[in-house]
């Protein structure tokens, strides 16, 4: 048996979602900045699907800004909304993405940013109490703190955090790329300056996703050299990546109800047969409680061994797909810096499974098995 049980990196492409783009791969393939019919034509589908992920994120199209996935609107935000408002100030978190970390580090080595981190506890969850005192003790500040940890699965909540940004007049950004087309975002309730979304994780193409602004928080352009994007972001558009985006998220949000009881069963089934097969197990950050958690991640921490650094190698000789952290960061020997943050112990093997409507409780049993055996018999010897 195949197993993929790393969605959280990647998710496989919907069969629907490549019949909405095929036709502009083959026929409709005009440049939408021509002004003859060919390009009209994919300048129409362009706004079309504008519309449509602003329809379901209750929001403006003119809010909408197409990119080249989640790295470069969290850049587009992060840089921008600095630069723009002059702002001297940031504040994020240990466990954020390094999309959103290696961009504030950056800025604060080169002199443009003091960056404070928000205080965690060892579960990973935020001190909405230190945020506070962030807020209330320094300049105007840019906020970036992500929704759903792409690693632990912790989520945040977006409207305490908007809240409380809104009290100290703070701009507030944050990297929703793992919880885009799994949960609702209703951008008119939610008091959010930037969100972010990637198709690729909600079973669209990849290198394509979306950056949102706030009208109220309109920032200087990323890319200059065109007019695309509203002047916003020069280059020719990813014609059938939007399109593609725009029918994944719409499938999402259709469908999201029916997908979330499905693969929280598949969860929780393997959070049940994991505590019952392997003794001393354990789950990072809140990845083990659903009420707190993304319902697509489940960090497991494993009983301690000398050989934790061969537990993914074992599992891909069986076949199975998983993770250690963060895709973005795998083929280096650094580790996970969330779970260095989180100060897990480091001869316990961890291992990021996430799911997706395509997932079976069948596979859990067949992944649960093989991890048992490990365990067991060979300690990853």
């Amino acid at each position: 048996m195949s197993v993929y049980f790393d969605n959280a990196a990647t998710t496989p492409l919907a069969p629907e979602v490549l019949d909405a783009m095929v036709p502009y791969m083959k026929e409709h393939f005009g440049n939408p900045s021509s002004i003859h019919s060919h390009g009209r034509k994919t300048k129409s589908a362009i706004e079309k699907a504008r519309k449509k992920v602003a329809d379901l994120l209750n929001t403006s199209p003119s809010e909408i800004f197409f990119t080249s996935g989640g790295t470069e609107a969290d850049n587009f935000a992060i840089k921008r909304s600095i630069d723009t408002f002059n702002l001297t100030h940031a504040i994020s978190s240990p466990l954020e993405h390094h999309a959103v970390l290696h961009t504030l580090e950056h800025l604060q080595k080169i002199g443009k940013v003091k960056l404070s981190m928000v205080n965690t506890d060892g579960k990973g969850n935020i001190d909405y109490d230190h945020l506070r005192d962030l807020l209330q003790g320094n300049s105007r500040s840019l906020v970036s703190l992500m929704h759903g940890n792409n690693e632990v699965g912790n989520l945040t909540d977006m409207e305490r955090i908007g809240e409380l940004c809104k009290e100290y007049q703070a701009l507030y950004h944050s990297d929703t790329v793992q919880t885009m087309g799994h949960y609702v975002h209703d951008l008119q309730k939610l008091n959010v300056d930037f969100v972010v979304g990637s198709a690729h994780k909600f079973h669209g193409p990849k290198g394509v996703g979306f950056l949102y602004v706030n009208a109220d928080a309109k920032i200087k352009p990323m890319i200059y050299g065109g007019a695309q994007e509203r002047n916003m972001r020069g280059g020719t558009e990813n014609l059938y990546g939007i399109i593609g985006l725009a029918k994944a998220l719409e499938l999402a949000y259709e469908e999201m109800n029916e997908h979330r009881t499905s693969i929280e069963q598949v969860k929780l089934y393997m959070i049940e047969q994991l505590k019952h097969k392997i003794a001393g197990v354990d789950f990072n950050g809140e990845s083990g409680n659903l009420d707190k958690s993304l319902y697509t991640v489940l960090n497991v921490c494993l009983p301690p061994t000398d050989n934790a650094d061969m537990l993914l190698f074992n599992l891909d000789i069986h076949q199975i797909s998983a993770s250690g952290g963060s895709a973005c960061s795998s083929g280096s020997d650094v580790g996970s810096h969330v779970l260095r943050a989180l100060d897990r112990p480091k001869d316990r093997g961890a291992v990021r499974f996430s799911f997706s409507r395509y997932n079976t409780k069948e596979e859990v049993d067949y992944v649960v098995e093989k991890l048992a055996e490990m365990y067991t018999v060979s300690d990853l010897s």
